[in-house]
């Protein structure tokens, strides 16, 4: 596999929080535990080699979640992938401004899995409810995101199981104590 690109953009306010390449090694791995053991067959997870990761703040999230999902309510992470289209959980059906155009634009390189966008301040609430670091509760934020991208759900059991086990092996491999997805 080719080397992986990771796409990050962090808004001003939480720039002295992180590291870039702290950011980008976190998705990386959670890109490479993902695409190593592929919920299904349907897709070629392993050909996966880039993603855009943003670190954003309320607002923002509040309004793609709206916006993309129907759904008025704060959330912590949110998941665009470039092959397929995410559930839109809404009453009706999606607004003909916001939802009809596809949120991104996958670049010209192949193998592009989409873009993961993490509310920082919903991290630091739930790092605090959960009683572990911000720094663990972005980690895996991220990861959760990316498996998504992958195709990796929670909607039974059986999924949320594989994907627990995923993101718990991903954040073992960046040293990071078991944080509860």
């Amino acid at each position: 596999m080719g080397r992986r690109h990771i796409d990050v953009q962090v808004f001003p306010a939480f720039r002295r929080q992180f590291t870039v390449p702290w950011l980008r090694r976190v998705a990386e791995r959670a890109l490479a535990v993902g695409a190593a053991a592929a919920p299904s067959e349907d897709t070629p997870r392993a050909a996966y080699r880039s993603l855009s990761l943003v670190i954003a703040d309320d607002p923002t999230v509040l309004q793609l979640n709206r916006d993309y999902r129907g759904l008025n309510e704060p959330t912590d992470v949110l998941a665009f992938a470039s092959d397929h289209a995410g559930e839109y959980d809404g009453e009706g059906t999606p607004p003909p401004s916001g939802i009809s155009e596809p949120f991104i634009t996958a670049p010209e390189e192949e193998g592009f899995a989409g873009e993961v966008i993490v509310s920082y301040p919903q991290c630091q609430r739930q790092a605090a409810e959960h009683g572990h670091s911000a720094t663990q509760e972005l980690a895996l934020l991220i990861t959760h995101g990316v498996l998504h991208l992958l195709g990796y759900d929670h909607a039974t059991p059986e999924e949320e199981q594989a994907m627990n086990a995923r993101t718990q092996t991903a954040l073992a491999a960046l040293g990071l104590a078991e944080a509860a997805p």
